[in-house]
């Protein structure tokens, strides 16, 4: 390695103030519930807890862990509280090999079996089995395993949105979306200072935790953090779901750094969110998926959301075909719309014309004949707390 790129790789990492790992400790101690499905009871677990538990049966298990790190919202809010994000998931990654699907089989075996650990005092534990700890706790189940991308993603149930999500990674080409998200936190230190210290920590004793920015330059995306300023490398990189992310900044008050840069980068994320997702059916199921798992508690940002996103895709989309653009702009309406409808927001209009018969799909949607003859081609600007009503096309 030379002098130069050794001095690059030293800037993706910066050392935590004392401030930054007052706030690592306290996330790490705070107890979130894991709830059940059923009549399984809900689990109290520290983010600390778990992870020292997965560890050692891992390492039991003949798996070495390199590392665990704390990513995504949660690794930002330590970095700087007053992002505007704040954080809903626990995202904890361990650092492993999975070389073959044996591997891949002792992870989750492990979770799961980790899981009997945060019962409740009194359940019986002997009948239950792993499938059913599944089936009770685990909401999302992952497992990719290419050329370039070998991990696995096991993501506990929460009710508000906010999952414990346990991520083993033995090879990632690409582990950020944009710079603000590019944080990952060594929590090694810290959790060994919490083994094999009886002196409480303090401002003049305390563990050195690092911090890495996997975007490149360490001080440089914390400024796009504190500036709320949204950029990113290779951004043809950027999988489907990125241009949801994006949408989602734009919504909390974060902007690109150039006009340029804004419609480069909505270009090739709209293009690859039409290459993932290429049917409007599967557009529909992530629309959802991603509304439902990303502002639980914040519902009323939902409405914003699509609204930001009906513009970009209508401004930024050149790889579709008219009538697929128009589908999938009608689509983002229908949701919006269905998204009022739930909050009652929805004023009372009449004389409205319908310029266009609803697609097909907008029957799957669970929305009142009314609102979808009558509503969808609003073009009005609404007086209540939403801006701006959807145009119609």
């Amino acid at each position: 390695m030379s002098s130069g790129d050794a001095t690059e790789q030293c800037r993706r990492f910066c050392v935590l103030s004392w401030e930054q790992v007052q706030r690592l400790d306290s996330i790490l101690g705070e107890t979130v519930p894991v709830h059940g499905r059923g009549n399984f009871p809900t689990l109290s677990v520290q983010p600390r807890q778990i992870v020292q538990v997965v560890r050692a049966r891992l390492e039991e298990r003949g798996i070495t862990v390199r590392d665990v790190r704390l990513n995504g919202s949660a690794a930002s809010h330590v970095l700087h509280q007053d992002t505007g994000l704040g954080y809903k998931d626990l995202d904890l990654i361990f650092g492993v090999s999975l070389s073959d699907d044996q591997a891949f089989r002792v992870v989750k075996d492990v979770v799961l079996d980790s899981l009997l650990d945060f019962l409740p005092e009194g359940v019986s534990k002997e009948r239950i089995s792993a499938l059913t700890l599944k089936e009770a706790y685990v909401q999302k189940l992952v497992k990719v395993c290419n050329d370039t991308d070998r991990w696995s993603l096991i993501s506990l149930s929460n009710n508000t949105g906010k999952n414990v999500e346990l991520k083993f990674v033995d090879s990632l080409r690409r582990q950020f979306e944009f710079s603000v998200d590019s944080f990952q936190i060594v929590l090694d230190s810290l959790l060994l200072f919490d083994r094999c210290s009886e002196t409480p920590m303090s401002e003049c004793f305390h563990p050195t935790v690092l911090g890495e920015s996997m975007y490149g330059n360490f001080e440089e995306a914390l400024g796009h953090l504190c500036n709320k300023a949204i950029a990113t490398r290779n951004p043809e990189e950027i999988r489907g779901g990125g241009l949801l992310k994006y949408c989602h900044l734009l919504v909390r008050g974060f902007r690109p750094t150039s006009e340029s840069e804004m419609k480069s980068l909505q270009r090739y994320m709209c293009s690859r969110f039409f290459i993932d997702f290429p049917d409007i059916g599967e557009q529909q199921r992530k629309l959802e998926a991603y509304l439902q798992n990303h502002f639980a508690g914040m519902e009323h940002k939902r409405y914003d959301c699509l609204v930001t996103l009906y513009h970009v895709v209508n401004e930024s989309t050149v790889c579709l075909m008219g009538h697929e653009r128009r589908q999938t702009l009608n689509l983002i309406s229908m949701l919006a719309l269905r998204v009022l409808a739930e909050q009652n927001a929805i004023p009372t209009v009449t004389n409205v014309t319908c310029y266009y018969q609803p697609a097909p799909y907008v029957r799957d949607i669970n929305f009142s004949n009314y609102y979808i003859a009558h509503v969808q081609p609003l073009v009005h600007t609404c007086s209540s707390s939403y801006p701006t009503w959807l145009p119609c096309n």
